[in-house]
Formats: C-alpha cells, structure tokens, sequence
C-alpha cells in the first residue's frame, strides 16, 4: 500500500522476472488457469502482478480464480514491492490488485519527483479523482472501488505502550526507535517518511523485515525493534501481545483496495470489470480483517481462504 518507492526501474524489472525477497519465490506461476473450471470459452492468457504480503496473496488469489473461472488462462507473479512490478505495468502485466492511494502517490512521485505533495484524501474515490490525470498518462485504469480499506499502520507491545504511555504516534515525539518494515520503507511518506518529518520520531534504523511478516512482529516482540510496520486489518496483533498506535496525524492516504487494470487491455476485454467489480462490492474492512485472521491465525492458505469466501458470496461460477 504504499507510496514513494525508490529502487531503480532496470533493477526493479529484474526482480519481477528473475529474483526475489530472500526466503521467498516472487513468481508464483500458476498452471490451474490452463483450463478454466466453469468450462467457458477460452479467452486468452493475462498476467496478475503484485506484493506479496499476506492480504495482497488473498485478494490476488481471488481475482485468478474468478479470471479464470471466466475462461481466462492467468499467471501471477508476486513480488515484493510496488517497485518490481511497476516497470512492466501496464505492459507485461496487465491487472494488479492495488490501493487507491498507493497507486495514485506512486504515479505522483514518478511523474513529479520524490518531493512532491502528496495526494492526502481520506475518501478512496475522491482520491482516485485527484489522481485521474496521472493514471491517464499512465495507461491505467482503477475499476470499482471497494468499501474495504486498509492503510498502513504501526505497531508497538502492549507492555511498552503501558509502560511508556504510548498510544498514539505523536507520543513518540523526539523518542529513538527501531523500525521493522517493508524493504521500501525509508523515505516513504506513509512510512519512514512520515514519522520523520511529520511526527518528529528519531528513527534510526529501519530493518528491512518485511510488512505485517513474522520477522517484523518478532523483531518488535523480543526488543531489536520498538516499532513495527503493519495494516490496519491485521488480524493478529491481540493474540501476540502487540496493539497498533494511533495515526492521530493522519498521515496515511485512503486505501481502499481497488483493481487498476491496463488501459489498452481493458479495452479488449471490458468484461474484466464485470468479473472483478463484484467482488469489490462484497469485500468489507470487517470481513477483510477477518479473513487476514484466518490466514495469520488459524494457517489457512490463502488460495483456500479466497475460494471459500468467493463461493459463500456466490460470486464463483
């Protein structure tokens, strides 16, 4: 979700087709859409691209399987950051599932530079109004919006925040922290960025950890850390003693999730929308957080988290 990114474009296209985060494989292919499981007519081969942290697996997974229920034959490559797939959107990858704000700012930042002001609506579809122009000129387009949102958020453990008084940003004003975080954390204005210069908190190390990861909540749960990086839907902060500081500056963005499409390939295959707007209807922040749980919590695969919610909502063929 997440704004300002600052890899290199040469190296960022690299990593969506060759390498990924240590640990992880960043392109899941997938054979299954081969055939497509409501036996409807083929209709061609498209490319998914996307983060992959926990929610973003689930709901990328939830476009494939309705894709191709449709007909389609899909690969999806998940990757660490927004960086790595951008390159090749719109162009090799043809849809990504995305957060209005985060698309939107990154678009800001590549066509004006890391400087400048960002673009702060706290409602998704007046943000994707202000951003109309620069997803224009980039060849994207942002179908329905979905209710659901999910911004950035920050977390702490419960004990230090008893201890320290700690319950919004703003109360670690001038404190030196530790931040566990996505690798492109630094710099971010939803994320370094902004608790540097708009919270005044003396980060002094970002440890690059991963986004709502087990390393992340670890790192913060033993002390090599006192902040971690997070969203607001997750599931799992409760269980595991930790509880998320209050954005009381509101620096984060709205971030309702959204399917940002490539413009030329929407205008071949318009049905796309009527495919994946469905689901945005039916996705909610509650049932989102829910099944952020389930996947955190409980284990479940994200691929059977999604088909299930898919066909309780009736939205598989």
């Amino acid at each position: 979700m997440h704004l300002v990114r600052s890899l290199a474009a040469v190296l960022a296209a690299s990593a969506l087709t060759l390498t990924g985060c240590a640990g992880d494989d960043l392109s899941s292919d997938t054979d299954s859409g081969s055939d497509a499981t409501s036996g409807s007519a083929d209709k061609g081969s498209l490319t998914i691209a996307g983060q992959n942290f926990p929610e973003a697996t689930l709901v990328a997974s939830m476009y494939e399987q309705l894709l191709e229920d449709a007909g389609y034959t899909v690969e999806t490559k998940l990757v660490d950051s927004r960086d790595a797939y951008m390159p090749t959107f719109p162009g090799d990858v043809d849809i990504v599932p995305e957060y209005v704000g985060g698309i939107v700012n990154f678009l800001n930042t590549q066509a004006n530079g890391d400087q400048a002001e960002p673009f702060e609506a706290g409602d998704g579809q007046q943000l994707a109004d202000d951003g109309a122009s620069l997803l224009e000129d980039a060849g994207i387009e942002l179908l329905d919006i979905s209710p659901a949102t999910d911004t950035n958020a920050f977390f702490v453990t419960q004990e230090y925040s008893e201890s320290e008084g700690v319950t919004t940003l703003s109360d670690l004003e001038g404190t030196s922290v530790v931040l566990a975080a996505a690798p492109d954390c630094e710099g971010r204005l939803d994320c370094e960025g902004g608790l540097s210069d708009q919270y005044g908190i003396d980060v002094t190390k970002v440890l690059e950890l991963g986004y709502a990861s087990d390393q992340t909540y670890q790192s913060v749960l033993s002390g090599e850390s006192q902040l971690g990086e997070t969203s607001t839907t997750d599931g799992t902060l409760e269980s595991q003693g930790l509880v998320v500081l209050e954005d009381d500056k509101e620096i984060q963005p709205a971030q309702n999730l959204v399917p940002a499409v490539s413009a030329e390939f929407l205008a071949d295959h318009p049905d796309v929308a009527d495919i994946l707007n469905p689901l945005m209807a039916a996705l909610t922040t509650e049932n989102l957080t829910e099944m952020n749980g389930q996947m955190a919590v409980d284990r479940a695969k994200p691929e059977d988290v999604a088909n299930d919610f898919l066909t309780s909502e009736g939205l598989l063929g």
